[in-house]
């Protein structure tokens, strides 16, 4: 069993296994095929991970299957389905510094925010999922006094999840909470980029006394393993977090293949809107904090602001103060704010989008280039004077780069924010609470913070409109994404019309 024995540069220690999880044991691709997972900070291989073909997950997904027929599913009750969620999320929050590390070395985030936010929230998903195990009940439905008709609640069975690079930790913990709360079975695929701490994480499910098969995890590549999980034929539904041109890939395997259920949760080019009685201050911390939180690699990263042009000017000097003052660099130090973007190609795919907002007649307030060392650095950029139809206007860049315009009103202002084709999230900035709310309602986003950017809970649903998705994830409403809802109707006094 290959097991990567890590030293962290902040003294820590780790063991990972880096072979496939099925079953509960680690077992090599069975082509024997591995790849390199690499630090982003240094440029440098970590260590090499097993590289999943279509024929390992044909293997994953039967031991899911065999599962669960035996031992979860509606073999298990809700309550002890909660229990076992109860006890990982004690594991996590016991190991929180050592997952938080793992996370830092193979994402490149800050470990302090990787501590703080990534793995405390891994903890808090799966606790709030293990109180929903039995609860998510039918009802009795009144028809006439002739028959008694009620609904059930029943799981869909083998969930196919497909995880993206930027949250490793908590979209694995998105992803299996609500599937195993409501007695799913899963086969998950890691990122390639970042397949580490989904690896501890099936440490911890072993210990936690979750029954082989349950959870299954795979490493590998998009067009080999996940296509293999789109295309599956004993497979019920499939979830992804990703971008949305490979999210129009999976629904489309989905829908050739068995019509699996699908639900995606896509990009953004979400509009955060800053108002003329805004507290400038408050609101330019905010903005920073909304496109250079993890590096600009969130999904729905505040990546367009949208200033009233009476406090524009005002507003963009205090926004440049902020985003210069930004710690920077080893993502292991403790003060350090933005680490590396995730790889080479990520760096690379970003600064061309700087160049071509350069070539379109956008002005760089700061930034624009590539950050120092040898890793995947790239600086806070601001462009202003964008060409609201170029591409870094209207396309996701996935960086921390950020695209500042003004606007007259709030007919003006209403027009331009939802003239996108994704719809993720939005944020209003306002001490007018009816303003802010008012514009809230009209803006075509799934998520609207107001005074506020990228607050997420476990109790709130977080998914798109448009092309930015389908479903929710979160809250209450993720549960329906992992159910099948039957109808039972009991003949009471209904004579037979024949």
């Amino acid at each position: 069993m290959p097991t990567l024995n890590l030293t962290f540069p902040n003294g820590g220690k780790s063991t990972v296994n880096t072979d496939l999880f099925i079953n509960n044991k680690w077992v090599p691709a069975l082509d024997g095929k591995t790849f390199a997972t690499i630090n982003p900070t240094t440029g440098k291989e970590i260590g090499q991970v097993a590289e999943a073909s279509a024929k390992d997950i044909d293997v994953a997904v039967k031991a899911a299957r065999a599962a669960y027929e035996t031992s979860w599913g509606e073999k298990v009750p809700g309550f002890e389905r909660g229990k076992l969620l109860l006890k990982l999320a004690e594991i996590v929050e016991a190991n929180l510094e050592e997952l938080a590390n793992i996370e830092s070395l193979d994402n490149g985030k800050a470990v302090a925010i990787a501590k703080a936010f990534d793995a405390s929230e891994v903890a808090a998903c799966l606790r709030y999922y293990a109180g929903w195990a039995d609860k998510n009940q039918g009802k009795t439905i009144e028809v006439n006094d002739t028959k008694f008709t009620y609904t059930r609640h029943e799981p869909i069975g083998v969930c196919g999840q497909i995880i993206p690079w930027n949250f490793p930790l908590l979209m694995f913990a998105w992803k299996i909470a609500p599937a195993l709360a409501t007695g799913n079975v899963v086969v998950l695929k890691t990122a390639e980029q970042t397949p580490l701490s989904a690896y501890k994480m099936c440490e911890f499910i072993a210990q936690a006394g979750i029954p082989p098969g349950v959870v299954n995890v795979v490493s590998g590549f998009g067009p080999v393993a996940g296509a293999a999980i789109a295309k599956h034929m004993d497979i019920d539904k499939v979830a992804f977090t990703g971008s949305t041109l490979v999210g129009r890939n999976i629904m489309k395997n989905a829908a050739e293949t068995n019509l699996k259920k699908v639900t995606l949760e896509l990009g953004g080019k979400s509009p955060n809107i800053i108002f003329k009685d805004a507290d400038l201050e408050v609101a330019a911390k905010w903005a920073a904090f909304g496109i250079m939180f993890n590096m600009g690699q969130c999904c729905c990263a505040g990546s367009r602001v949208y200033v009233e042009e009476e406090i524009y000017d005002q507003f963009m000097e205090v926004l440049e103060k902020v985003c210069k003052s930004l710690p920077k660099g080893d993502p292991f130090q403790a003060s350090t704010f933005l680490g590396p973007q995730i790889s080479q190609l990520q760096q690379d795919r970003i600064m061309a989008y700087i160049d071509s907002g350069k070539k379109d007649g956008a002005k760089v307030r700061i930034g624009g280039s590539k950050g120092s060392g040898d890793g995947y650095f790239v600086e806070p950029t601001i462009f202003t004077d964008v060409n609201p139809d170029s591409k870094i206007a209207r396309e996701e860049i996935f960086g921390p780069v950020v695209v500042c315009s003004k606007f007259k009103d709030e007919a003006d202002l209403l027009r331009i924010a939802n003239d996108s084709m994704y719809g993720l999230a939005a944020a209003v900035f306002s001490r007018d609470v009816s303003r802010a709310i008012g514009t809230a309602h009209k803006l075509n986003a799934g998520t609207v913070w107001v005074n506020c950017y990228n607050q997420l809970n476990s109790q709130v649903p977080f998914g798109g409109y448009k092309a930015s998705g389908i479903g929710r994830e979160l809250g209450e409403y993720a549960l329906t994404n992992y159910t099948n809802v039957k109808a039972v109707h009991v003949n009471l006094t209904i004579p037979c019309p024949l």
